[in-house]
């Protein structure tokens, strides 16, 4: 038999989650962003579960064929663009839609046209500053790709950096500022897409008629403070395992690798299937929780490569064989993202190859 570790996702949620997002767009075309596999949920499974968004936004130009055979037969958008020519044929072969952000796009372009009908996005660099044009340079590149043989423009696109509702206005790159950045363009009511997931939830005066969403679509809170139920949204991810073994160890005994755990009163001692092998964090904090028999146990002792330790003193029912969750809907992975200092889309996206995946379609 397999080890009893595997990750399962939950269709329903992901259907509940876009609804809540749709009603947030209020109107606008939704771009579902299902990159790095679907935020580690698989895009053959986003496919499935997204069928009432108005289009698929990804990175890798493999996924453009991949959701194609997969079914998807709506809009899907390439949000880093083109790296080569060959992408280009690919783009256009399989109806797909393309950022251009620099120079050298616009200059690919050029040289492989005419095209049949290919549809690009300008992305524009209002503060973020990573990809895009100035501003002001956005007349001049229009008017460049509308040269072109063959080539749409269908709008532009920006990205926020700070978009959450604890980020103060009046830092540094604040929506505001970015919005200000934009000029005339903040005011574009067609083919402009601005609002990611944090925008879209917490900033509808963004306007637009697009947003992009990402990590909404997975249950998870785009600002780890506020809970995904506050927010109407589900967890769609769960990683569980059992517990293989339990020891019972005396005060002044250590658990695991450099001893970092010693117990201070006698102490039963689970070990769980699921290691850093697995994708969990090795740089998880002792005391984070996983949840066993109803309650909740610390973890103990450094992560290894295929177990972890937990406490079960406090939790009698627990045994060999007894679930755990590591997250899921009883755990928060944005609880757990925090403790290990990172993002919860982190860790959903390093479940390793060797965890199997299952669907609850209930």
């Amino acid at each position: 038999m397999p080890r009893p570790i595997k990750a399962i996702i939950h269709m329903a949620s992901l259907r509940h989650n876009l609804a809540a997002m749709r009603k947030l767009a209020a109107g606008r075309t939704l771009w579902a962003v299902v990159k790095a596999n679907a935020y580690g949920h698989g895009l053959e499974r986003a496919v499935r579960a997204f069928t009432q968004a108005d289009g698929l936004a990804m990175i890798d130009i493999s996924d453009i064929e991949k959701a194609r055979s997969y079914g998807w037969t709506k809009r899907i958008l390439l949000l880093q663009g083109f790296f080569r020519k060959e992408d280009l044929a690919i783009i256009e072969h399989f109806d797909a839609e393309a950022v251009v952000h620099n120079e050298e796009g616009i200059r690919l372009l050029e040289q492989c046209a005419p095209f049949g009908e290919l549809k690009i996005h300008i992305k524009i660099n209002s503060g973020m500053n990573r990809f895009g044009f100035r501003p002001k340079e956005e007349a001049t590149v229009r008017r460049r790709l509308e040269a072109i043989r063959g080539v749409t423009v269908m709008g532009i696109v920006t990205h926020f950096a700070n978009a959450c509702p604890d980020f103060d206005y009046g830092g540094p790159v604040s929506v505001k500022e970015q919005m200000e950045q934009l000029g005339p363009l903040a005011k574009r009511k067609n083919g402009a897409c601005f609002a990611n997931s944090a925008a879209t939830i917490w900033l509808p005066e963004v306007g637009g008629d697009a947003v992009r969403v990402g990590i909404s679509l997975y249950g998870i809170s785009p600002e780890p403070a506020i809970s995904s139920q506050t927010l109407g949204i589900k967890p769609a991810m769960t990683l569980s395992s059992e517990i293989l073994a339990i020891q019972t160890i005396s005060p002044g005994e250590s658990v695991g690798y450099c001893s970092r755990f010693t117990a201070n009163r006698p102490s039963r001692i689970g070990v769980v299937a699921c290691g850093f092998a697995d994708g969990y964090l090795r740089s998880m904090p002792q005391g984070s929780p996983v949840y066993v028999e109803g309650k909740m146990a610390p973890i103990v002792g450094n992560i290894a490569m295929d177990v972890m330790m937990v406490d079960l003193t406090d939790i009698d029912e627990a045994h060999v064989g007894s679930a755990v969750e590591l997250w899921g809907r009883h755990v928060a992975v944005t609880d757990l993202a925090t403790r290990a200092g990172t993002i919860a889309a982190e860790l959903l996206c390093a479940i390793a190859p060797r965890v199997p995946f299952e669907e609850d379609n209930s």
